[in-house]
């Protein structure tokens, strides 16, 4: 395989390296600004970022960027899944499946060349027709890479080296019930522990793992099953709180949020939520706000509702907000309200914010354009798109391959860029920004060539830095 771009670029030649021994997989652009002295950086250890919210403290990014987009560093040609990259360390770490293997890849931030890899075999074939790669991320913590594959394996790596230090088959030790889209939680690394949704057929629902020996620590058992969010823990009621939105694929449908002990596998309380379809599934991290509430949302039937934890542990409900429905994306808040792209299907899509202490809509809007490939015109649009806040700007990025930077308010918002990066379905994973450089995964083949630098499924890095 070999990526032709425009322009002049250096090519590194992953001969015996690369996962598929497909020859030419990384193609380098440019290198990048100098990062400024005075920048603030924070490690992004998980998909979510720095925070498990969709924000990170990062600063000195430029304003704006031209309609080609912002500058290319490398990119290089990504496996099957829908996994994002994480980077700690100064190292980045990818999970993907070439093959019939799951395969966790170790870069140079800034080259994309190649530093380590581990790979195990795996057999799954999604029912409903999507991608068979790993859904999760990869996690950083304390020097070690933590995994979990579409097919409920759980691995420890070394990070500076990608050896083994354990691996375990949660499928055939606990027998994880059946899922609609393979295990796609993405497990929590939190005091020593790596906590995964387990969804265990005898009831098992969350079960924590010491994170150097692998051995399990506690479970808490409830009949709620492994769903497509992913744990967190924030301090509520003055205390850490494991928040658990759990619900996968069970008849009749149910789950809802659970509030654990992250010591001790105690659980406080467990709040249903769940659309009454069986085809629906949680998919959106739950989001902390103030002190001691938390807020969920699903697109199926019920949508968002607030939730505040009372001093005996007990869940309360504050507002309902059937209108802010996100499907599997995070929602992010800022200076009172919540933002985020509602809708569970792509012509129902919209960008909305909903006020933090109501419930009540602020303003919703579908943003529409036309763009012209030089052979058709395509309708565009974010539809349900991801957005990460950086630096005082909103960085959005739509499931089709737009980019665009906005100000965001209770009013309303201002597009301050916008480039059609590519054309390609399923880009779904959050954008991931390190040290002013920002990752995007392409999951899908491009449905023509849009622009110069299109491609195969792919890592893109570019340069944000001012």
């Amino acid at each position: 395989m070999r990526i032709v771009l425009s322009g002049i670029s250096i090519v590194f030649i992953l001969s015996g390296v690369g996962p598929a021994q497909d020859g030419e997989r990384l193609t380098f652009h440019a290198a990048p600004k100098a990062l400024s002295e005075e920048a603030v950086t924070a490690d992004w250890h998980r998909f979510l970022g720095p925070n498990d919210d969709c924000t990170t403290p990062e600063t000195h990014l430029v304003d704006s960027f031209p309609e080609t987009g912002p500058p290319v560093v490398w990119e290089m040609a990504k496996g099957s899944g829908y996994t994002s990259p994480v980077l700690a360390e100064g190292k980045l770490v990818m999970f993907d499946r070439y093959g019939d293997e799951e395969v966790i890849e170790c870069f140079e931030p800034e080259t994309g060349k190649p530093v380590w890899r581990f790979s195990y075999p795996v057999e799954y074939t999604d029912r409903y027709g999507f991608k068979n790669g790993p859904r999760a991320s990869a996690v950083l913590d304390s020097g070690k890479v933590y995994t979990l594959g579409v097919t409920s394996v759980l691995t420890c790596l070394s990070l500076e080296t990608g050896g083994k230090i354990w691996q375990r088959d949660l499928d055939a030790e606990y027998e994880v019930a059946s899922y609609f889209f393979g295990h796609g939680s993405c497990p929590l690394v939190y005091d020593g522990k790596v906590i995964v949704n387990l969804g265990g057929k005898g009831g098992l629902c969350v079960a924590a793992f010491d994170q150097n020996s692998g051995e399990q620590v506690w479970g808490t058992e409830h009949e709620w099953l492994s769903s497509y969010a992913s744990p967190v823990v924030k301090n509520l009621q003055g205390k850490p709180r494991l928040l658990v939105f759990a619900g996968g694929d069970s008849r009749p449908p149910f789950g809802g949020l659970l509030c654990i002990d992250p010591k001790t596998g105690e659980l406080h309380d467990a709040f249903p939520w769940r659309a009454d379809k069986y085809e629906s599934v949680n998919g959106s991290t739950p989001i902390a706000v103030g002190k001691n509430r938390v807020f969920i949302t699903e697109c199926y039937q019920i949508g968002g509702v607030m939730l505040e934890l009372t001093p005996e542990l007990k869940w309360k409900e504050i507002w309902r907000a059937p209108g802010f429905n996100l499907h599997w994306n995070t929602p992010v808040t800022h200076e009172g309200a919540l933002y985020g792209f509602l809708g569970r299907n792509e012509p129902d899509a919209y960008l909305g914010s909903f006020d933090l202490e109501t419930g009540k809509e602020n303003w919703k809007k579908d943003i529409t354009w036309s763009a012209d490939s030089g052979e058709r015109k395509y309708n565009m649009s974010y539809f349900r798109g991801s957005i990460l806040h950086a630096d005082s700007k909103f960085i959005i990025l739509g499931e089709i391959g737009s980019l665009a930077m906005m100000k965001l308010s209770t009013k309303g918002y201002e597009e301050t860029s916008r480039a059609q990066l590519f054309i390609a379905r399923s880009t779904w994973s959050l954008p991931v920004l390190h040290r002013g450089l920002l990752y995007i995964s392409q999951h899908e083949t491009e449905m023509g060539h849009y622009v110069e630098n299109s491609g195969p499924p792919r890592i893109i890095c570019y340069d944000l830095r001012k």
